[in-house]
């Protein structure tokens, strides 16, 4: 879904630099999920049952921004690296997800939409129950990273300069102001992104960012295009499995990128009117 390479892409030099790296995307934590959000939502047992795998196969969890580091240059990577991350922050990544990552010890980071989550910032607008600040804090005393993810969960490359700065900038400065840190990791909403966006990502401080584009990722897609395989309700152990082994990934999404490409084309036209058209979405 992202398009190019990404801007910045560091020197392929150092340890570990060109070993590709399983990225996880998960969103809600659900028995009973809304409708709108069933479809890429998992249920507690069968995440569970995939952090096992996990466990048992010696995979090591890393934050995104931990991955980052290492393809910088600083440290190595783990023998089986492989990140897990949650997208807009529904509340069952706290009731649910947090005591099994506790549980294996494992790192994550958690994308959040900053205009979603319940409290002073909530503009409306989320599909099910969301995160409240004082669970994002337990989540991050935890040692789960909390990265950006916008604040009203918009399609970026559909917005005009004014609006998709203020999406990036307005998302990192609530996070920084609610939890004492600025976020260094963002996820692209939807997982759409142009140069465009990915410049303003930047130009709000992030440090690296995430898109979907369901295959693993590499340190030569540069640090504002890294590509995530998105777990689904319907993603059965065996698959979850051959995900992680890095076995398949291409044939299991095959469905998925046909219908990327050609979204893709009608996206361009919609931005060839943002961009000839009022400046305004």
């Amino acid at each position: 879904m992202s398009t190019g390479t990404g801007d910045g892409a560091p020197p392929r030099t150092g340890p570990g630099a060109e070993r590709p790296v399983p990225i996880l995307m998960y969103h809600a934590l659900a028995h009973r999920p809304a409708p709108s959000v069933r479809a890429l939502s998992v249920s507690p047992g069968a995440f569970a049952e995939q952090m096992a795998l996990l466990g048992d196969r010696g995979f090591t969890p890393l934050t995104t921004a931990a991955l980052a580091a290492v393809w910088r240059g600083h440290g190595r990577l783990p023998a089986r690296p492989v990140l897990i991350t949650f997208d807009d922050g529904y509340e069952g990544v706290h009731r649910y997800g947090l005591p099994v990552l506790a549980r294996h010890g494992f790192a994550a980071t958690l994308f959040v939409a900053t205009g979603w989550l319940r409290g002073p910032y909530d503009e409306g607008g989320a599909l099910d129950t969301m995160l409240d600040w004082d669970q994002v804090r337990e989540l991050a005393y935890a040692g789960v990273e909390i990265g950006g993810h916008s604040h009203t969960h918009p399609q970026l490359d559909q917005l005009d300069d004014r609006r998709l700065g203020h999406e990036a900038a307005r998302c990192r400065d609530i996070t920084a102001a609610e939890l004492g840190a600025a976020p260094a990791s963002f996820a692209y909403p939807y997982g759409y992104s142009t140069r465009r966006v990915r410049r303003a990502v930047r130009a709000a401080g992030f440090e690296q960012s995430l898109a979907v584009g369901n295959a693993l990722a590499h340190r030569g897609q540069g640090p504002y295009a890294l590509k995530r395989v998105t777990v689904r309700r319907s993603t059965e152990i065996g698959e979850f499995a051959r995900l992680v082994e890095g076995r398949s990934v291409a044939r299991l999404f095959a469905g998925d990128r046909a219908l990327t490409k050609a979204y893709a084309v009608v996206r361009a036209v919609r931005r060839t009117g943002l961009v000839l058209g009022p400046r305004t979405v």
